[in-house]
């Protein structure tokens, strides 16, 4: 099983040999480097150790500004030539090296999905949820326009569902778990491509969210915006139930191949735990951010004050959920700041295989968000006008409906998220 460590070095590598991106490589071994810097080589070689060097990110060329900014030009993968274990503390030997500011080893990390509920039931909910956002009134300013892209970076999407077809533009698959035990993953699980299928059916749930048609269920949020389709998460079995697994430096060039690729908005409704190391994604959703590209996340689910991550990175839009009374729902994890709360209870939405159901979670409360956002956004653009991240969050904290006295509240944010109010405030600033 060959093994794979992540190492952010002080400084970029000498260019006079090539370094070939990593995703490339698995495939195309035509360029191959076998060393690094000396120190990290004579570390390899006291344990008998050979690796091929390759990148963890696919640059632009020359590299863009933003991504020597975050050191995405100087963030290397390791991949190991034979079948080793990986030492213990190898990674964090490296760590101590002089040169080296990050290294870990991949890690599959799950994402626990809220279990949808098949349904052909009417969509009473989506409607409950549209009037308690003011989704109606905000449909006097617009339903989005087909120049903004919503990515949603998830289990994938049903790109062919009627609520769908024709929305789904740029699309990608960067699951791959080759080389790792995968007995416990059901279906689509290596080899990159751009067939993001949904074998899961909560990145189509998200999607419809976000746009639906409107044929079976509720128009989405922004109907007219288009979805960007990048699967970053396998099917995992963990007992009688089915979690999003994926491999965090799997899930981070799936969110730069998203900026890189035309997204104004990122919807990310999965979270993972730190668990050492740097903090999960953050080089990544950094460069997005400062190619002003908003990037929305969903709190958590487990009601606790656990963090979850990319939702408790600075600068990221996190979302707690509301229920159908429009409360803060139980299970909403607070232990990111959390910006705004949004309807996540009994939310219908297209579904795998041309399917329909119900779901509940700060998963389905993000693409409301989301969605948002790219009305705002879309509005903006009509009018030859650009929305920075810092005017986003400044419309949503003043507009959105507080849940109690405080002006921010732990488990709310700034409150309810109020399309309306916040499409006014918009009007009035564009003059």
């Amino acid at each position: 099983m060959k093994q794979h460590l992540v190492v952010k070095l002080d400084q970029a590598l000498a260019e006079s040999e090539r370094i070939p991106y990593w995703v490339d490589f698995i495939t195309d071994k035509s360029v191959v480097r076998e060393h690094a810097t000396p120190e990290i080589d004579r570390l390899m070689q006291e344990r008998a150790l050979r690796f091929w060097l390759t990148r963890e990110y696919q640059l632009t060329q020359p590299p863009s500004a933003e991504e020597l900014h975050e050191g995405l030009n100087r963030t290397y993968r390791m991949i190991l030539q034979e079948d080793y274990e990986i030492p213990a503390d190898l990674a964090a030997r490296i760590r101590l090296l002089p040169s080296v500011e990050e290294a870990r080893e991949i890690d599959v990390a799950e994402a626990p999905l809220p279990k949808p509920v098949l349904a052909t039931q009417s969509s009473l909910p989506f409607k409950r949820a549209a009037d308690m956002i003011y989704l109606p009134l905000a449909r006097m300013f617009g339903r989005g326009h087909p120049s903004i892209t919503v990515a949603v970076v998830d289990t994938g999407v049903d790109v062919d569902h009627p609520e769908l077809r024709g929305k789904v533009g740029k699309r990608a698959d960067f699951v791959n778990l080759t080389g790792l035990d995968t007995t416990a993953f059901v279906g689509d699980f290596t080899g990159y491509d751009d067939a993001p299928d949904d074998e899961v059916g909560h990145g189509t749930h998200v999607s419809g969210i976000v746009a639906g048609r409107g044929l079976q269920m509720d128009e989405g949020v922004a109907p007219e915006c288009r979805v960007m389709a990048v699967r970053v998460l396998a099917t995992m079995r963990d007992g009688n139930q089915l979690v999003g697994a994926g491999i965090v430096d799997n899930i981070n060039p799936g969110i730069k191949w998203a900026v890189d690729n035309g997204a104004d908005v990122i919807n990310m409704s999965l979270g993972i735990r730190h668990t050492g190391g740097g903090l999960p994604h953050q080089d990544v959703i950094r460069y997005a951010l400062s190619k002003n590209v908003t990037v929305v996340a969903a709190s958590g689910n487990d009601g606790t004050a656990e963090r979850y991550y990319p939702g408790a990175l600075q600068g990221v839009v996190a979302v707690g959920a509301t229920d159908e009374q429009g409360e803060v729902a139980g299970f909403t994890s607070y232990g990111a700041r959390i910006s705004v709360v949004a309807p996540g209870s009994r939310i219908y939405s297209s579904f795998a295989r041309h399917g329909y159901a119900f779901a509940s979670g700060t998963s389905q409360a993000a693409p409301f968000v989301a969605g948002a956002v790219a009305l705002l956004k879309s509005y903006a653009r009509e009018r030859g006008r650009a929305l920075t991240n810092r005017a986003i969050t400044t419309i949503l904290r003043r507009t959105s409906d507080r849940v109690d006295r405080q002006r921010r509240s732990v488990r709310a944010g700034y409150g309810l998220l109020n399309l309306a109010d916040a499409f006014k405030l918009l009007q009035y600033q564009l003059g």
